[in-house]
């Protein structure tokens, strides 16, 4: 349950951020936010990350609620049983509700955050999300996972964790 609630809230938070640019920034408008670093830029992205498969938001809405339903399900049948592992997985899953909200009603996705000091791609929460819960997740499997699972013990047989 703690882990919808994370979900939930930064979907919301998400949701949040894209409706006041929306309504307080003109579509490619500018806004000062961290001087020299970051500004906040009305952006529509119909692609995915730096506009790949742009004019194709029905394949994207559709990997974004394949991999949504997946992570909940992951999530919910503990997957990672571990806290660490369960809130990257949750980060993964806001990130992707939150995208698929703006595909689904859209048909683009709202992005916001623009880093002034290298050329990088226009951003949002839900992306903020998917990055960090992503690396976390990797992370998690490749490096902790054995130990704070305790999976040598799953593999020999016992019922210990059933």
């Amino acid at each position: 349950m703690p882990y919808a609630m994370l979900a939930l809230v930064l979907v919301v938070l998400d949701q949040l951020v894209k409706l006041l640019v929306m309504q307080y920034i003109p579509l490619g408008g500018h806004v000062a936010f961290l001087p020299h670093l970051l500004e906040l830029t009305y952006v529509q992205n119909t692609g995915a990350a730096f506009s790949m498969l742009s004019e194709h938001t029905w394949i994207l809405a559709l990997v974004s609620l394949v991999m949504s339903i997946v992570l909940a399900v992951a999530i919910w049948k503990n997957f990672f049983r571990h806290p660490i592992g369960k809130i990257a997985l949750t980060l993964l899953l806001a990130g992707a509700v939150g995208n698929l909200i703006d595909r689904m009603f859209r048909h683009f996705v709202v992005d916001m955050f623009n880093v002034l000091f290298m050329d990088f791609a226009v951003f949002n929460v839900a992306d903020i999300c998917v990055v960090v819960g992503g690396i976390a997740a990797a992370i998690y499997y490749l490096f902790l996972a054995d130990k704070l699972e305790g999976k040598e013990g799953a593999h020999d047989g016992s019922d210990a964790d059933r």
